[in-house]
């Protein structure tokens, strides 16, 4: 497994960005297929984006299709969740997810390692 650390989040107005870094640390974390979920109270997880291994395909949940911007730096072994055009309905619990194994998939449950989670709030 990989060890996840996300950080970034905070308390912002509509409209305006955010950019969340998840820090990847573990063997193989390079190759991993990188994830953000999302989770307000009282809600199920939802999907947000994710990224291959490569950093050359991404793909988005459709509540934030054009907003956000889902990219790693592979040296880095961090990836990054640039929020833009903040809502109300953004706020949740960010979540960086990881696996070796999975692409084009918006289910929770097939990702192997998790972060902590970030806060972000945003106020109308």
């Amino acid at each position: 497994q990989v060890q996840l650390v996300e950080s970034g989040g905070g308390l912002v107005q509509a409209g305006d960005s955010l950019r969340l870094s998840c820090a990847a640390s573990g063997r193989t974390s390079s190759t991993y297929t990188m994830g953000w979920f999302r989770q307000a109270p009282g809600k199920e997880r939802e999907f947000v984006a994710a990224i291959n291994w490569s950093g050359s395909s991404t793909y988005y949940g459709d509540s934030v299709k054009g907003r956000f911007t889902i990219s790693r730096d592979k040296a880095k072994n961090t990836v990054y969740l640039q929020m833009n055009s903040l809502k109300p309905e953004d706020t949740a619990d960010y979540y960086c997810a990881a696996d070796s194994r999975v692409w084009r998939t918006a289910r929770p449950v097939d990702f192997a390692s998790w972060g902590q989670g970030t806060q972000v709030t945003v106020s109308s």
